[in-house]
Parts: structure tokens; C-alpha cells; sequence
């Protein structure tokens, strides 16, 4: 289902602004350092300063890491540190002229910055606006699309995970991409199109895939969402876009298999494989610690005080209702079976996963690259609430994206010996002004100087402004952005009146 607004140029300008609010308030944030960035970034460094995919040189300040003949390497899927290389191949040269030294302590910590922001930032903001445009594509009003991508960015965990250089985020964003492009194909009348969309879903996909290993599965369903919406077509356009899918796909794939062939000598073997002897225990249940669902867990995931989804953004709630109403609607079918399929397989995946609470993060970390699609559903429920209902679900979100706000001022590692850290530490520790509380750095252990601190920061903080206060200027920002979509609204309400 195709609506004649998504062209509109106040519609670009909405996205545009949606983009800029939810990146700013992205890049605000620094989270410092921890196991899982630690061996995203020390990767990033042998690749740039060494030009090695050994990081025996800055392996000592994580413990996730793999060990194959003699040599350590990051056990993490490595296609956010790919992202990552150039902006800090682009970074190093050009620090100096702001007066840092890239390849000192304050530089690597720039850089370890920077990386964050363009790597992981940059698409989960640029998701929040395809998911608008999105919203608006499959029949929803400008409001309840709006409303959905505000959500999505700023009121779930997404908001946390896009301050850490972590890959969930990044594959989130790449599966809403895959999905935008597998809506697209379903208005394509150009064989042209068919193609290039079916290699924008394969690129999508497959790269989401190489960022992080569990996304293969969601990939796959988007990827037979994308030919179920040509295939009324007729076989010509089935393997215009198959073929696109195909090539995309393979692309990914081809720079896995490489990864692993030149740091294991195996393209088919992960880097999750080559654990050291004792390191991760649960990896050895079941497959790479994959069992089954387990209900107490699911019934956690959801409601547990200590990772429940609901409990740090209950607007969440609301999304399988909308979800359900595009499920109905013949001409959305297709798109609400694809994006509840992959919100219900992160969900079965987390809860089958024995390390299921994810260490020390913000909310159930395993199921958050499935965030994006399972907010599509928030877009119909706001379009077709009642006056009530616009009143309850404003209240849901702004709770959300408090919490959001408390994890990513004060520290979106809450450590997990917490029983419910959003109460137990967020909460009193933003109200108190005690904020930026993460003092892991992603720096290795010979290059930190006793007495100075290479942690966790925000930009507020940077001008001088510390507690609270160090905040004015991302809200200063928000009032901004605010007053500007009033004045796009005044401006469409003109261009619709009657002369």
C-alpha cells in the first residue's frame, strides 16, 4: 500500500528533522569502554595501526576474545568494526589538526568516540527515519508515523545500545533497511528497480548478518518477504529480484567468509568457535548455547524487573496491537507477517539463549535487533486511537523515554549483580546528578595513566557543565527541534487550506 504523501516535501522535511533530533540525541553520549566494545574497537586498531586482524597488541583489557594458534582475535562478528575502519583510518590524520594526538590516550578516546557515532549512531538514526517514511507508506498518518519513530529511537533500550559500540543496534537498523526495501518492491514497475531493490535487501540483510551472527534467521525471512511482494508478478520479476537478493547477499557473505578464512584459516568456522579452554562455559550447551524457550525466561524477558522489556518501555506493549491491524488489511498482510516474524524470532532466540540477561547492559540485549520492526506496529495503533488512547500513549512513552534518558546520562552497563537496576541505580543516580558513571575505557591496559579517567562522558560535560545541568544543551536542542515541527505543521495546515 503505497500513499501519494511519502513524496510530499513536507514529508522529507519531517524525516530530515527526525533524523537530525534522534541522531544529536545518539552522539550526546559516550559510554566508555567494556568486554564487548573493547573487542570491537581493539579489532578497529590492529586493522588501522597494524594492518593485522590479530589484536594480541590491545587484548588485555577484554575478555571476549578468540585464541587460534598462539594469537588472539575478536570473537565478535566483524562487521561493525569493518564499518568502523575507515572512519578511523579518516580520523587519524585529521585529529592532529584539532590538536590531538590520535595515537595518544585522549586521541584514541576521540577516536574510539567517533567511531561510535558514524558506526553505530549515524544507522540507528537513519532507521528511526526510514521507519517513518515507512509508517507513512503502509497507510499510517504523519502523527502516528511520527510517533512510531520517536518511539523507537528515543522510548525502547535502542536509544542505549545506539551510545555503545555494539552490533545490535547496527543490525537492527540493517533489517529495517532490508524491510523499507522489500516495501518498496511492492510499487516497483521498472525492471530496473526490481533489481536494484532486491540488492538493497540483500546488502541490508547479509550485512546485518556479518555484524552479528543471530540476525541470519531474520534475514532470511526478510528475504522471502522481499520476493513474496513480487511474485504476483509473474517469473520475470521473481528472478529480476531474486537475482539482486542473491547478489547482495553473496557480497556479505563473500567478506564473512574472508574475515574468517584470514584469521582462522576457515571461512566456515566462526570466530565463536575458538572460545579458550574454560572462557564462556554456556557457549558449550546445546548449539554455541542456543537450547530452547524456556517460559520462566520469556516471561523475564518481558516483565522481569531486572531485564524486562516491558518494564524500561512499556509503550512496547502497544505494538502487537498494531501489528495485528496491519495483519488484517490485505494490502499490508505481507509487511505485518514479515516484521512480526522477526520481532517473535528475537524474542524465541533470547529466551532460548543460556546466557538469555546479556551481562551487564540496559534491558534484554539479545532481542533489540528486533526493536525496529516490532515498532512498526506503534504507527496504526496511534493512528487509530481514540481520544483516550492519545492520552495513555503519550504517558507510556514519555515513561520510557525517561528511563531511556536515566540509562544513557548515568550508564547503560548497569553491572548485572543488580536486581533491578533501573531502580536500583539509574534512577536515584540521574536524580542525584551523579551521572557518567561508566569508567571502563576501550583504551588497552598499558596506555591508561593512573589518576585520569577515560570513561563514559556526555557533550554537556565537555563544556563544563556537570550533574544535570550538563543536559540543558541536548534539551535546548529538543525545544528546538519541537517549535521547528510545529512550524512544518502550521505550514502543511496553509498549504492545505483553501485559498
Amino acid at each position: 500500500m503505497i500513499r501519494a504523501e511519502s513524496t510530499n516535501p513536507l514529508i522529507k522535511g519531517r524525516t530530515l528533522l527526525i533524523f537530525a533530533l534522534v541522531f544529536i540525541s545518539y552522539a550526546y553520549f559516550y559510554q566508555g569502554g567494556g568486554w564487548s566494545q573493547n573487542s570491537r574497537f581493539d579489532l578497529v586498531r590492529a586493522i588501522v595501526e597494524q594492518g593485522t586482524l590479530r589484536i594480541d597488541a590491545y587484548h588485555e583489557n577484554t575478555q571476549d576474545k578468540a585464541y587460534y594458534q598462539g594469537h588472539y582475535y575478536s570473537d565478535k562478528a566483524p562487521g561493525l568494526a569493518l564499518l568502523a575502519v575507515p572512519v578511523a583510518a579518516i580520523a587519524r590524520p585529521l585529529l592532529p589538526a584539532t590538536g590531538i594526538d590520535p595515537v595518544s590516550p585522549r586521541g584514541l578516546v576521540a577516536t574510539s568516540y567517533l567511531v561510535t557515532v558514524f558506526a553505530v549512531a549515524l544507522p540507528a538514526a537513519l532507521a528511526c527515519a526510514c521507519l517513518f517514511w515507512i509508517a507513512v507508506r503502509l497507510g499510517s498518518n504523519l502523527s502516528g508515523a511520527a510517533f512510531a519513530a520517536f518511539c523507537m529511537g528515543l522510548a525502547t533500550p535502542l536509544w542505549a545500545y545506539a551510545t555503545l559500540f555494539w552490533g545490535h543496534a547496527l543490525a537492527g537498523a540493517c533489517l529495517l533497511f532490508a524491510f523499507a526495501a522489500g516495501t518498496t518492491l511492492q510499487s516497483s514497475e521498472h525492471a530496473r528497480r526490481d533489481f536494484l531493490c532486491g540488492v538493497a535487501v540483500g546488502l541490508s540483510a547479509g550485512w546485518a548478518t556479518v555484524s552479528e551472527y543471530p540476525a541470519a534467521p531474520a534475514s532470511t525471512i526478510l528475504a522471502v518477504f522481499a520476493l513474496a511482494q513480487v511474485w504476483p508478478g509473474g517469473w520475470p520479476r521473481r528472478w529480476r529480484t531474486a537475482t539482486g537478493i542473491v547478489i547482495g547477499a553473496i557480497a556479505c557473505i563473500a567478506v564473512l567468509m574472508d574475515y574468517q578464512h584470514r584469521a582462522f584459516g576457515s571461512a566456515l568456522h566462526p570466530s565463536y568457535a575458538y572460545y579458550q579452554e574454560g572462557a564462556f562455559p554456556w557457549m558449550k550447551h546445546g548449539y554455541m548455547g542456543l537450547t530452547y524457550p524456556r517460559v520462566e525466561v520469556m516471561l523475564k524477558l518481558l516483565f522481569g524487573c531486572r531485564r524486562g522489556l516491558l518494564v524500561v518501555s512499556p509503550i512496547l506493549a502497544a505494538a502487537p496491537f498494531g501489528l495485528r491491524a496491519l495483519w488484517k488489511n490485505p494490502a499490508t498482510h505481507g509487511a505485518a507477517v514479515a516484521a512480526s516474524a522477526v520481532a517473535v524470532y528475537y524474542f524465541l532466540f533470547n529466551a532460548s539463549f543460556s546466557a538469555w540477561d546479556g551481562g551487564w547492559s540496559y534491558g534484554p540485549r539479545y532481542l533489540s535487533a528486533g526493536l525496529p520492526l516490532l515498532c512498526i506496529g506503534l504507527a496504526p495503533v496511534w493512528t487509530r486511537a481514540n481520544r483516550l488512547w492519545h492520552r495513555v500513549l503519550p504517558a507510556l512513552a514519555v515513561c520510557g523515554g525517561l528511563f531511556s534518558l536515566m540509562a544513557v546520562s548515568t550508564t547503560a552497563q548497569p553491572p548485572d549483580h543488580f536486581r533491578c537496576p533501573l531502580f536500583q541505580l539509574l534512577v536515584p543516580s540521574f536524580w542525584t546528578g551523579t551521572l557518567s558513571l561508566t569508567q571502563g575505557s576501550m583504551l588497552a591496559l598499558s596506555e591508561r595513566s593512573e589518576g585520569h579517567a577515560y570513561g563514559a562522558f556526555n557533550l554537556g560535560e565537555l563544556t563544563g557543565l556537570h550533574g544535570l545541568p550538563g543536559l540543558i544543551p541536548l534539551f535546548l536542542i529538543w525545544a528546538l527541534a519541537a517549535f521547528l515541527w510545529t512550524r512544518t505543521n502550521h505550514a502543511e495546515q496553509r498549504a492545505a487550506a483553501p485559498d
